[in-house]
């Protein structure tokens, strides 16, 4: 299980991305040989910030342009998209059987929440997968001929409930309701941070990356709040 207030790491990177928004310096100094310039002098230089203590450098603009770090999605992110589209779908179909079957304000509050969170998320994650060659659950194969679901079992996704659980959450009313989805949604979320901190150690995609830590700091505190109610 993991820790609901693991906190994202900080990507290390060589240079910085905000080198390429770096003042340029447009002017060249005129030299007294009528000699071409060099390949390497051609074009504008990018001021580079240095790492703390080091002062900055000047770098020309191709220079610049590789010493970026390559964030092109590995299989750990395409595969974490996929997942947490239909992880996120099941919270979903739990959270619609709140307004019947629900009893207490909070729970009805709290699902409510669940439910408009999770929705753009979806839509943020199939919007990725498209850009990237790896197409949605709905719309057939893509990157590593995920397929249907992603090719991934629903039932080896940490915290997602079985389909017998789902149905004694269905046939359950009021009170019994609320404790049963509470328990369910608790695992759920606990699940998803697992999930999410697995590709912060194996992805390289920055996107993914924002999108995993957004996933670990909300449900962690959708955690926190389910366990007081």
């Amino acid at each position: 299980m993991a820790n609901p207030r693991w906190k994202p790491r900080a990507r290390t990177l060589a240079v910085v991305p905000a080198v390429l928004a770096a003042v340029l310096t447009l002017g060249a100094c005129e030299s007294d040989s009528d000699a071409p310039p060099k390949a390497a002098d051609v074009g504008p230089s990018v001021v580079a910030p240095g790492k703390p203590g080091e002062p900055a450098r000047t770098l020309s603009a191709e220079d610049a342009r590789k010493a970026l770090p390559d964030d092109s999605p590995n299989d750990a992110d395409l595969s974490y998209a996929h997942m947490m589209i239909e992880h996120h779908r099941q919270a979903l179909t739990m959270t619609a059987l709140v307004p019947d079957r629900g009893q207490s304000r909070q729970v009805k509050a709290l699902a409510e929440r669940i439910a408009a969170s999770q929705k753009p998320e979806i839509g943020g994650m199939e919007g990725w997968l498209k850009s990237h060659g790896g197409h949605t659950a709905k719309s057939g194969k893509g990157h590593g001929d995920h397929g249907h679901h992603g090719g991934h079992d629903a039932g080896a996704m940490p915290g997602m409930a079985s389909e017998a659980q789902l149905k004694q959450l269905r046939e359950a009313k009021g009170r019994a309701f609320d404790e049963l989805f509470l328990k369910l949604m608790i695992i759920h979320h606990e699940g998803a941070i697992t999930m999410a901190t697995q590709v912060l150690a194996d992805g390289k995609n920055v996107r993914v990356e924002e999108m995993a830590s957004d996933v670990i700091a909300s449900q962690a505190t959708e955690i926190d709040r389910m366990r007081d109610m």
